[in-house]
């Protein structure tokens, strides 16, 4: 082959969506063209020859079939023993197609050796291994060899079963002949000195970079050099450093040992051995153990449709190697240990009523009354609820709004950083207790955390976090996402914060820097004093939205320097206080085995995950039918340019690959969640809302959030590539009727058409941004200066409106009636469109013709708090002056 034709095959196997999609089209042509060479050769061998040199490239990084057996048919293709290769190609064809190739007794495991530099050595490790393997083992291992740094990177990110990783002395840099660029921005990333770094001492740097990508991996070192010392200095990342050949007999249990150690599913094994038992019940739960079931003659169909199995594992006892959600002292004070550490948390646990209640638990635990809080004005309404029940005084911070599709983003550094510095210049900086952002948003805004925490704890070091993650909590399982998530970005912070170089950094950064001059704090990229902040960093994931939990299974996470001085008693009595003392044992069974499945297998399933949704966005980018009526709304549509840094506009292409994606998701201020795919429906004529049903109704395909002209398709790891067909299937289906439908129209028909695309394209109503709270509602430390005018006393509020005296229904035209003479309209609840459960009002605050203007276009089926037949419960007139009149005349205090 040509060096021109080799170089386009690289180009074109890096700018390939999925590594692995290709790896298994390429085995299903090779198997193809062999069966038609082996029964009519025909006069070239074009297709076999351009799938061998892709397989070259890249079959060496997995296990199987792995480069013997794949050099053993190369040579039967060179010998032109093509029946007997065509039976070898279609036979590993076939196996990796339905997997069988992992067997079916035990668990599939491929450990990566990176340094075997011969094929007598490899022999040898590989026969080392071989003869330990138990027929009780619960795993099945097979081998990786890769000679280099370069190899290694690269099979990390590209074979997804791998779960270990043993790392030899003497190996170099650069492969001889890597044709992938995956680990490109690893090498790139590194100090330019790498090259002199000793071979000997490329163990432990290889293995920090492992450590970085996949940090679930089990990682173990080989040297030759002195190996007490290699422990005692670069050990951190390794399960085991062994001395040369003398400890090799320890190797093999070692990986054993540390594979079985993140597949034990502590909480689910002790619920499943539970169910096994035969425990005469005289607690409560007639259902425990199916008994009442079984002693029904109406109740079968409810064991035939869920199984008796579900019933058997049910019940209340906390005994018998259960344990306790309050005090866990056993299982599942083992299953949240090994979420914290799958999560990158300091600590866990497991919430089974949702993540309202997650949510609701956190703010109790973090905020006292009085104090101030900083709320996205796009966060989810368990938040006000909670803020409610706290007694907090909320700071609305406005998200950036995409008003062409009625979709709100998120709320930018600079509005974050000018209300802190207000808050300082106004003297009331130590009230602001807790900053409150959506990461990531419902249509897929990701925020930079890092950067978000580095620079609020520069103006203020006391400050706190809470970061909703309830769409976000797969992305600690990738690498590129994980650098947005919550945990991920607390660990990085608190590392840099302890770093004797930052400090240097900072006292440079210090010197002449103006902390008067606020433009400049605003234009500035801002660096904390780590000798006084503090990270204390909270995040709650939805864990059964994202990942394999039953509805309501989430969880709390933290990273939290002050968490046994400052919030473990006061996390502990709010999670007590708002979780059941008789938790589902099923829901917690399942965060556990999420856990596992995040561990075991999360890279593979996130990456497979991304690569779909980036189908998906380039299927419904590729056909003009589908282009005319749906238009893929990526991240130059939902992100605007000022927040974006790398410029940008699409995250994928066939020229660059995935290069795009990750520079934006390293530098840009907001990103694009890919597996989030909005799309501009407004061509069609239909709403949102109308568009959804008739994807269930008709087409059976169930999707949740609207706008007024987009739906919201998401990816998730349980999605099929058979599924993307379905859908791109029926979106081509509706594009075909739609068109025969609009060529049919009369002139009248015409008409109204193109006034409803008109309506859903150029006249959607603007976003309405956060009003202001009555003067009714302004705490009672109110200054009122300019930053406090938007500080709420919500909880004063929402007790008012419980007194039916105080409040009275309004139609939205009796409201705007009421506004056009003159009145003030004051909101007596939330109010919440759902999907996707953002409040458009909340208890206290004005109401604007903007936003009657936007619950009017609002086409959403569920408007929580305005009641279509009676309108929006507001203040009444008379109660708002006597709330006035007794702020202006408080009561006397008398004294014995």
């Amino acid at each position: 082959m040509t060096t021109a034709t080799t170089d386009t095959a690289e180009i074109s196997l890096n700018s390939c969506r999925s590594i692995s999609e290709l790896r298994f089209d390429s085995w299903k042509s090779l198997s193809d063209d062999l069966r038609r060479l082996s029964v009519t050769p025909p006069a070239t061998f074009q297709g076999v020859t351009s799938a061998i040199e892709t397989l070259s490239r890249i079959e060496s990084y997995w296990a199987f079939p792995g480069a013997r057996a794949f050099a053993k048919l190369k040579k039967m293709i060179e010998r032109r023993d093509l029946p007997r290769a065509h039976r070898t190609a279609r036979r590993i064809q076939r196996m990796l197609a339905d997997q069988t190739y992992r067997g079916k007794s035990r668990h599939y495991v491929e450990v990566l050796i990176v340094g075997a530099t011969s094929a007598s050595e490899q022999k040898t490790l590989r026969r080392r291994l071989q003869p330990k393997r138990g027929v009780s083992d619960d795993f099945v291992f097979d081998t990786v060899f890769v000679r280099s740094f370069e190899d290694a990177l690269n099979a990390t990110l590209v074979n997804t079963d791998l779960q270990a990783v043993v790392i030899r002395h003497s190996f170099p840099l650069r492969s001889r002949d890597c044709h992938l660029d995956r680990s490109r921005r690893v090498l790139e990333g590194l100090d330019a000195g790498i090259e002199a770094v000793p071979e000997a001492e490329r163990g432990p740097l290889l293995g920090r970079e492992i450590a970085k990508l996949r940090p679930e991996l089990d990682l173990y070192l080989v040297t030759e050099g002195n190996v007490e010392d290699i422990a005692a200095r670069a050990g951190e990342p390794f399960k085991r450093v062994f001395f040369g050949e003398e400890d090799c007999y320890e190797l093999y249990p070692s990986i054993v040992r540390g594979v079985a150690r993140r597949y034990e599913a502590p909480f689910f094994n002790a619920v499943r051995n539970h169910a096994k038992r035969s425990v005469s019940n005289f607690h409560a739960l007639p259902i425990s153990r199916g008994k009442s079931i079984r002693n029904s003659n109406w109740t079968g169909d409810l064991a035939q449709f869920y199984g008796m199995t579900l019933f058997d594992a049910e019940t209340s006892a906390t005994s018998g190697g259960l344990d306790s959600l309050h005090d866990p002292g056993g299982a599942l004070k083992l299953a949240q240990e090994n979420a914290a550490r799958a999560f990158g948390a300091k600590s866990s646990r497991f919430v089974t009523n949702g993540t309202t209640t997650a949510n609701s638990i956190t703010v109790q635990a973090l905020v006292r009354p009085g104090d101030v809080v900083l709320l996205d004005g796009n966060c989810h309404k368990s938040h006000y609820s909670a803020l409610v029940g706290v007694g907090a005084q909320v700071h609305h911070l406005d998200p950036y709004p995409r008003n062409d599709y009625s979709i709100y983003g998120g709320v930018s550094l600079r509005e974050v950083k000018r209300t802190l510095l207000a808050y300082k210049r106004a003297g009331t900086l130590d009230r602001v207790r807790l900053l409150l952002l959506t990461n990531c948003t419902f249509d897929g805004i990701v925020y930079k955390p890092e950067r978000v925490m580095m620079e609020c704890l520069a103006i203020a070091p006391h400050l706190a976090f809470l970061w909703d993650e309830a769409w976000f909590p797969f992305a600690y399982s990738h690498p590129t996402y994980r650098e947005r998530t919550a945990m991920g970005s607390a660990a990085k912070l608190a590392a840099m914060l302890q770093n004797s170089d930052y400090a240097a950094r900072h006292e440079a950064f210090i010197a002449d820097f103006d902390w008067e001059d606020d433009e400049r704090i605003l234009n500035t990229p801002l660096l904390a004093d780590p000798s006084k902040a503090r990270v204390r960093v909270y995040a709650t994931h939805s864990t059964h939205k994202k990942l394999t939990a039953l509805r309501q299974g989430s969880m709390i996470h933290s990273w939290d320097q002050d968490y046994e001085e400052k919030t473990k008693e006061a996390l502990d009595a709010a999670y007590m206080a708002q979780t059941s003392t008789s938790p589902n044992y099923q829901i917690l069974a399942t965060l556990d085995v999420s856990r596992r499945q995040v561990e075991m297998e999360g890279y593979g399933l996130v990456q497979r995950t991304l690569e779909l949704a980036m189908s998906l966005r380039v299927q419904l980018s590729r056909y003009q039918l589908l282009k005319k009526y749906f238009r893929v709304l990526g991240v130059d549509d939902l992100i605007p340019r000022e927040y974006r840094e790398s410029n940008a506009e699409s995250y994928f292409d066939q020229k660059t690959g995935w290069s795009n994606f990750e520079t934006a998701w390293r530098k840009d201020e907001f990103a694009l969640d890919p597996t989030h795919v909005t799309v501009d429906i407004s061509a069609t004529g239909l709403s949102g809302d109308r568009f959804k049903n008739k994807l269930m109704n008709e087409h059976e395909i169930q999707i949740n959030k609207t706008s007024r002209n987009t739906v919201l398709f998401i990816v998730n790891i349980g999605t099929t590539r058979s599924e993307i067909a379905h859908l791109i299937e029926v979106l081509m289906k509706i594009a075909r009727e739609t068109d025969e439908k609009v060529r049919g129209f009369s002139t009248i028909e015409r008409r109204i058409h193109d006034q409803q695309v008109l309506s859903l394209t150029q006249k959607q109503p603007p976003l309405p941004n956060y009003s202001a709270f009555h003067p009714a509602f302004y705490p009672a430390t109110h200054s009122f200066n300019k930053v406090e005018a938007r500080d709420g006393d919500i909880r004063s509020a929402h007790y008012l409106s419980l007194d039916y005296a105080n409040c009275e229904y309004l139609s939205l035209d009796e409201c705007e009636g009421a506004i056009a003479g003159g009145r003030e309209l004051v909101s007596a609840r939330l109010v919440t469109p759902y999907p996707p459960g953002s409040p458009i009002l909340a208890p206290g605050q004005v109401i604007t013709p903007a936003i009657l203007q936007f619950l009017r276009k609002c086409e959403v089926r569920e408007i929580h708090g305005l009641r279509s037949e009676l309108g929006l419960w507001v203040f009444r007139e008379k109660t708002l002056t006597r709330v006035l009149d007794a702020q202006k005349s408080p009561p006397e205090h008398g004294g014995a």
